[in-house]
């Protein structure tokens, strides 16, 4: 026994330095079974948020905390994919989740420097710590976060490790995953990203707020370069490549606390939210939905700009309204202060706030939200000078530090102009079947949410006379019934306010017509005369066919003028009905919704005019509307539109007491579109602007376009509608002035014929004649 007495120091010598191995080995044996299972990997199902898409799959809108895009590896470009590896992990396909030489590397590497400048996170370790653990820098942490990424990488291949980093890593900017960053910071996919694009991107996972390229450029440059060396010391690319990527300049998106997408449809979007989240709450934004619209991308595109182009032509028709504020140029004295100056200034799509740097006699120069300095001159301060009149006022009212809006317009030169107080609302439908095509609901939707589509309850004014003339149609009036325009004194009694003189727009009186007359040249007295004939209460309940809500409409001979409440989406309805001969449709959005796998989980089922939709007037009715609007097109309020060359198009101008509200409501025989314009508190929109002259515009700009390769059409006259000869009594002649289209049971008496036993002489009939 004695002579073994060295044996036990011996087995302490030799165990001791082994023990830290021991005990690890302990430990891993003890952790291992209770780390995370990798289900949440392997059933990849993250937040993803609700998309919204046009009726061809363009991305027109996006609801969620976090913003993704879910791409397989193999559709990552080659060089995204080097970028990633040189910046984050080179030797990731060679090490089984810890690389020691890099290990290694980073402590010679911090030791050298004096501080932590590398780290040495495998992107497995990444994948590992950003679906399971804390970030938080202790040494347990790191032991499980090695842990789980030999667990990741025996139940894992290299590639779908990858795609896991691809899709998840954050990114900044609420992005998560290189395809939503791409988008956000570029506004491309991954595969049109060049090579110094994609080398921005993989800088990001490092510190994704200080190496942001729209708030940083100065520091994602630096990033970016260091990416761009690792790659080319790698061999990932040449000389040449290091080089363009070098100077190639980047163009980021820039931030203006708006989203982009492919077409301006922010209305439609939210209207897609909303109608989301009624069905399911909270989950609506991080499951995935995908909702695809009726809207059509050149509908929308067209929509918007007729929009935004009728708005500023009525604001520029009422001249410049001066600055909006001054900013202090001693105080902020360089580009950096005037870029925080201006950050707050919201901006509206192609209208630029900027500060007035210098002025002098050929124009001034400004600096606008961004960092671009311009210069404007001559036909740029046309329409400031308009208003303010000669230079010497426009340097009193316009001088250095002014706060003032900017625009480049077609013709590539800067100009002066202005935010517009005035509001307008565009919406359009296939009337066969409803499908909303194009929706604007006002001039910017980051400026004012109010969606005046679907939620401004306006008068339409003459714009609803063609639904009491449908109202009269079904009485026995015909198109050719003379009917008188003349004073009229109405009592309290008929109007449920006071004693009422209505008048016509333009302030005379043209006696006799005939009704078709009457709604060409939108006669006001015309129109109370035919709603006195018909009734108050008959034409309240007719027009709820057209979808008009009967205690919006009220019962008076008002209503004959447009007196009651619509929206615009009501009168896209109603307008509907004459379009497509007769039957109701109700206007839509969604087309489908699909889950986040893809499933579709709801699908429109429109009822279709003759298939299937509710008839709520006779087919000859909606063709002797639609043939009466059709000559307001062509001889009345909206002779205008034939600048669009056609003669199948029919509508309706209105224009409320005190030009008030400005509509237009018209349409082809495969497209119903409504316009309107006005202010959202109420008030005038000047002595002279009209429907006509300021709704149909933008009216007439969206449907030249979506027109402009389609045929006419002409319309089908219906069995038991006749024509006739008639004179300007309104009666038979083989010898008349014109022809007139009548249903058959409502033929007028023939010139010369005695009249029915009992019958009222035409001279004296007060109502209508």
């Amino acid at each position: 026994m004695t002579s073994r007495w060295w044996f036990y120091p011996a087995l302490v010598v030799l165990v001791l330095p082994l023990l830290p191995i021991l005990l690890l080995v302990f430990a891993s044996i003890v952790t291992y079974p209770t780390l995370p299972s990798l289900e949440t990997l392997t059933d990849y199902r993250p937040k993803m948020p609700l998309r919204v898409f046009s009726a061809e799959g363009t991305l027109i809108g996006e609801f969620g905390e976090e913003r993704r895009e879910l791409v397989k590896i193999e559709d990552v470009p080659e060089m995204m994919k080097k970028a990633i590896l040189a910046a984050e992990d080179d030797r990731f396909y060679e090490h089984g989740g810890v690389d020691y030489i890099g290990v290694l590397r980073a402590a010679y590497s911090n030791f050298t420097s004096g501080g932590v400048r590398q780290g040495a996170s495998t992107i497995t370790m990444q994948v590992a710590r950003n679906f399971f653990l804390s970030k938080e820098k202790t040494l347990s942490r790191k032991f499980n976060e090695m842990l789980l990424s030999f667990k990741i990488e025996h139940n894992l291949t290299k590639d779908e490790i990858l795609q896991l980093y691809v899709n998840h890593i954050y990114l900044g900017q609420r992005s998560y995953g290189f395809a939503s960053a791409a988008q956000i910071y570029f506004a491309k996919s991954l595969n049109q990203l060049s090579l110094a694009e994609m080398a921005m991107l993989a800088g990001l996972p490092k510190a994704p707020a200080t190496f942001n390229p729209v708030v940083n450029p100065e520091r994602a440059k630096v990033r970016q370069m260091y990416v761009l060396r690792r790659m080319h010391d790698l061999g990932y690319i040449t000389n040449q490549q290091f080089e363009q990527a070098e100077n190639e300049p980047i163009v980021t998106k820039q931030s203006n606390h708006r989203q982009e997408f492919a077409v301006h449809a922010g209305y439609v979007a939210e209207m897609v939210r909303q109608e989301m989240y009624d069905r399911y709450q909270e989950d609506a934004y991080t499951q995935g939905f995908s909702v695809y619209t009726t809207i059509r991308v050149k509908d929308q595109a067209a929509a918007y700009a007729a929009v935004r182009k009728g708005v500023m032509d009525y604001d520029h028709r009422h001249g410049y309204r001066g600055p909006e504020g001054y900013v202090d140029l001693k105080k902020n004295n360089t580009d950096e202060l005037l870029d925080e100056a201006l950050e707050d200034v919201p901006d509206s799509d192609d209208i630029i706030p900027a500060v007035v740097l210098s002025i002098n006699p050929k124009g001034i120069r400004v600096h606008c939200k961004g960092g671009q300095v311009v210069e404007i001159r001559g036909e740029g301060l046309r329409f400031a000078q308009q208003t303010l009149g000669t230079k010497l006022a426009l340097n009193h009212r316009i001088r250095v530090g002014s706060l003032i809006r900017v625009y480049k317009n077609e013709n590539d030169f800067w100009e002066i102009t202005q935010l517009p107080q005035i509001e307008s609302a565009f919406v359009s439908a296939n009337p066969r079947d409803g499908a909303i095509y194009a929706l604007v609901g006002g001039f910017d939707f980051y400026n004012n949410q109010f969606n005046h589509v679907t939620q401004a309850w306006r008068q339409p004014g003459s714009s609803f006379k063609p639904f009491i003339y449908s109202a009269a149609l079904e009485k026995g009036f015909t198109p050719a019934s003379i009917i008188n325009d003349a004073p009229l004194v109405i009592d309290l009694s008929q109007t449920g306010e006071e004693l009422w003189q209505p008048k016509n727009y333009e302030g005379g009186f043209d006696g006799p017509m005939s009704m078709r007359q009457g709604l060409i040249r939108s006669k006001n007295l015309v129109s109370i005369r035919i709603l006195q004939a018909i009734g108050v209460g008959y034409a309240q309940d007719y027009v709820t066919k057209f979808g008009f809500d009967k205690d919006k409409i009220k019962p008076f001979l008002t209503m004959a003028l447009g007196a009651g409440s619509v929206t615009p989406m009501q009168l896209l309805g109603g307008y509907s009905v004459f379009a497509n001969g007769g039957y109701r449709v109700l206007p839509y959005f969604i087309q489908r919704i699909e889950d986040g796998q893809g499933k579709v989980v709801a699908q429109a089922a429109p009822v279709v005019a003759g298939e299937g939709a509710e008839r709520v007037i006779d087919v000859r009715n909606a063709f002797t509307m639609v043939n009466m609007m059709q000559d307001v097109v062509k001889h009345g309020t909206a002779m205008r539109a034939m600048e669009l060359g056609r003669q199948d198009l029919a509508g309706k101008t209105g224009t409320t007491s005190d030009s008030m509200d400005a509509w237009f409501a018209g349409f082809h025989p495969t497209l119903v579109a409504i316009t309107w314009i006005g202010y959202d508190n109420p008030q005038s929109l000047g002595e002279k602007e009209t429907g006509g002259g300021a709704a149909l515009p933008i009216w007439m700009s969206y449907m030249g376009k979506m027109l402009k390769d389609v045929p006419e059409i002409e319309y089908t006259v219906p069995d038991h509608i006749v024509t006739a000869r008639i004179n300007d009594k309104g009666l038979r002649d083989p010898n008349g002035s014109r022809t007139e289209y009548f249903y058959e049971e409502n033929l007028p008496a023939e010139q010369g014929e005695a009249p029915p036993e009992g019958a009222k002489p035409a001279e004296t009939n007060d109502q209508l004649f």
